[in-house]
């Protein structure tokens, strides 16, 4: 029996319908094209195949753009600061696929994007950060699932995207033993924070939530069982959450941190006055500080460290010999709320502390963001640890030369 064939339309194509069923009570058909009969009845193939998927076919021309808007709506319970990234990261998303059909996209288009991102931007001389990029790829990787979840599409391309390798690490390190006696030797109204940060690897947000009433002088703990929350006017508020399941803890603080503590406690509650439920770390006028607040504070704090420790430049020199205020360029490393909470983690590795332990202090949601920073740490020392036996086999070699 002879195949059957189309006629052909006044445009040249073959046209041929597939029938979708029974749909608000009317026989529903979907038309595909093709320049031969070959090519429309392929197509048609693959709409059946789809429809025997439980692939919805009559979404096909539904856009990257559309189900990313979708995907922002399920996005409105996350912090403001979170909600803010996605809404970034979805707008170049889109400048880029976002009148794209959705089932149109590949692997490769999606490739070719973070590999542009990680090249050199040429105006600014700068590159996008590994971790920026795999926030990106998450992000796009998220809005394909929730089209598949919809069986709008079959398959998740981003499975398939990689991170290009030589993307750069965003610089986040540990203080050396050195910075860490600036933060203590250095009077400064943030030193409190710092001091706080480096010795129990609070993060901000845990920090500026923090009461008198959550530390323990005696039992020596710290209870973490709220965090702030930036809000669309730039202010912070609290919430009695924390960034994840894992973040409410008690943490166990070292000596030193205690007794740090006990004297600037004596400082908020002079002899024959009521301990409140104050906070540990607050704005000139004892309340909440506001993102701006913290920002323009630790850049303070961060001159004032670069003032006593910093490297004079010869611009610098040159400034001394006038009278008059000075700006001294800014040598010291940009010291972040994120550096101090690595020092504590770096501490808890150096002390031999367990990474159970530790990710229970550090109150990570996965074991593997706590084995990333030991294993990360191995390596350094380990080198470390080597470099020392070259220095030693050097000195044998120079002992028997002179021998």
């Amino acid at each position: 029996m002879p195949k059957k064939t189309n006629a052909k339309r006044d445009d040249g194509r073959i046209a041929v319908q597939v029938y979708l069923g029974q749909i608000d009570g009317k026989r529903k058909y979907k038309t595909v094209y093709g320049s031969t009969q070959k090519e429309a009845d392929e197509k048609a193939l693959q709409i059946k195949l789809s429809m025997k998927k439980g692939i919805d076919v009559t979404a096909d021309r539904d856009t990257f753009g559309k189900w990313a808007d979708r995907f922002l709506l399920t996005k409105k319970g996350v912090s403001h600061g979170q909600y803010v990234n996605y809404e970034g990261c979805i707008k170049r998303l889109k400048e880029v696929c976002g009148d794209v059909q959705i089932s149109k996209l590949r692997a490769q288009d999606f490739q070719d994007y973070l590999f542009s991102l990680a090249e050199e931007n040429p105006f600014t001389g700068r590159t996008t950060a590994k971790r920026t990029l795999k926030f990106v790829r998450s992000t796009a990787s998220q809005i394909m699932q929730l089209a598949i979840n919809n069986r709008v599409i079959d398959y998740n391309p981003l499975v398939a995207v990689e991170i290009p390798s030589d993307a750069p690490q965003e610089h986040r390190r540990a203080l050396t033993d050195e910075e860490q006696q600036w933060i203590i030797n250095t009077p400064h109204r943030a030193r409190r924070a710092a001091v706080i940060m480096m010795y129990s690897g609070l993060r901000r947000g845990e920090l500026l939530a923090l009461t008198w009433s959550d530390i323990d002088l005696i039992a020596k703990t710290i209870r973490i069982n709220k965090s702030v929350e930036r809000v669309k006017n730039g202010h912070f508020e609290v919430k009695n959450m924390t960034k994840t399941e894992a973040g409410m803890r008690t943490i166990d603080i070292p000596q030193r941190l205690t007794d740090y503590l006990s004297e600037e406690k004596a400082k908020d509650f002079p002899p024959g006055t009521a301990a409140i439920n104050k906070l540990v770390f607050a704005n000139v006028r004892g309340k909440l500080m506001s993102d701006n607040g913290w920002r323009s504070l630790w850049k303070s704090y961060m001159t004032a460290l670069n003032n006593k420790y910093g490297q004079r430049t010869f611009a610098d020199k040159e400034k001394m010999k006038k009278p008059g205020r000075r700006k001294f360029d800014m040598t010291i490393p940009p010291i972040t709320a994120h550096w101090l909470r690595h020092t504590f983690a770096t501490l808890l590795y150096l002390a031999g502390v367990d990474v159970l332990t530790a990710k229970d202090q550090l109150g990570h949601a996965d074991i593997k963001t706590t084995l990333a920073i030991y294993t990360h740490l191995d390596k350094v020392y380990k080198r470390k640890s080597m470099a020392k036996l070259d220095n030693y086999l050097d000195s044998c070699k120079s002992d028997a030369s002179q021998a």
